[in-house]
């Protein structure tokens, strides 16, 4: 995947959370109200991208799947090598976005003092995963 769509699937799955965040989400006790939508460090690897998601509900390891790649089913799981660990994702669809697949890194994010710790947090994981 090259800069310009991965870019353009990195903005759509932001608004997409930002979107989940003011509607299902809205006043549900687990929103640590100190954070927002982020998607940090999303990659290509090959045709697909893998990042991390933060949200004031979770932080997820996030797979975009390649488009000629088969999607995983809402809620079916399928393990990933993600640098030197092996993760188990699990499938999601939301109508507007397609598919993607999750594994969640913290949830609820309370722990949490800011975004700014919440960034840090999602940068470690990736500069841990991706070390050579």
């Amino acid at each position: 995947m090259n800069a310009a769509p991965l870019a353009r699937r990195v903005d759509a799955l932001e608004a997409l959370f930002r979107h989940i965040a003011a509607t299902r989400m809205d006043g549900v006790p687990v929103l640590n109200e100190r954070l927002a939508v982020r998607a940090v460090g999303l990659e290509a690897v090959g045709e697909a991208a893998c990042g991390v998601l933060v949200t004031p509900w979770f932080m997820n390891l996030v797979w975009l799947p390649a488009p000629d790649e088969l999607p995983l089913a809402p809620g079916a799981s399928r393990a990933r090598v993600v640098g030197p660990e092996r993760f188990d994702f699990i499938g999601a669809h939301e109508e507007g976005f397609g598919a993607y697949e999750a594994c969640s890194l913290f949830s609820p994010m309370f722990e949490f003092e800011d975004q700014a710790a919440a960034l840090a947090t999602a940068a470690e994981v990736l500069a841990i995963l991706r070390a050579p």
